[in-house]
């Protein structure tokens, strides 16, 4: 039986979550399939009683769940050493956690602010509420405040890319030669980033 992947969906079906991105692509590197279990921001009640909390990325495998994308990729990499290698050795899977936290802090929460006003706009209709209500708590004003300063915000962004930049001038990857995780992780903010550009929000833009 495949590994079963609690994967964010929002408006139409659309993939809009940083962290079951790098998951897909991991199962992808480990030339795995999963199978895939669309899941809302309204399905809390499931994900509550599968893992005991309230986030996706999901993984059963046999009688193992797994939360947290970080936790997710160790798992495949150590339940199927026969396959890819996703680190490319255990020193490498350090300096992996390096990015991990870089890309969920400095640039990921940088990205996350300047799409938060256009990002409610393609989640599902019957998540904009919680969404709105446990981002706005989050950022500690409202989502248009959050996003109003984009310029700034893009200069941000810019900024803590440059050592990004280099790295990819000088090699292909950020892993070296070939894709590791560590790539996964880091398209996977920029794919975040995708998907506000083509909204429908209320004034029809």
């Amino acid at each position: 039986m495949p590994p079963i992947f609690h994967e964010r969906i929002g408006l139409d079906g659309r993939r809009i979550s940083p962290f079951s991105w790098r998951i897909r692509y991991a199962f992808a590197h480990k030339g795995l399939e999963p199978e895939i279990v669309p899941t809302r921001f309204a399905d809390v009640g499931r994900i509550r009683a599968l893992s005991g909390q309230d986030l996706v990325p999901i993984v059963q495998d046999g009688d193992r769940t797994i939360h947290d994308s970080w936790a997710i990729a160790c798992y495949l990499e150590d339940r199927y050493p026969d396959r890819p290698s996703l680190f490319g050795g255990e020193i490498a899977r350090g300096t992996a956690r390096l990015v991990n936290h870089w890309a969920g802090t400095t640039l990921g929460g940088c990205v996350r602010r300047a799409i938060a006003a256009d990002f409610v706009w393609v989640i599902d209709p019957g998540d904009r509420a919680h969404y709105r209500r446990t981002r706005e708590a989050q950022f500690g004003m409202t989502l248009e405040q959050a996003s109003a300063d984009r310029e700034g915000l893009l200069a941000d962004i810019a900024k803590i890319c440059r050592p990004l930049e280099q790295t990819l001038r000088e090699q292909p990857f950020v892993a070296g030669l070939v894709p590791a995780y560590a790539d996964y992780i880091v398209f996977s903010i920029f794919q975040f980033a995708l998907y506000p550009a083509s909204r429908s929000g209320p004034d029809g833009r």
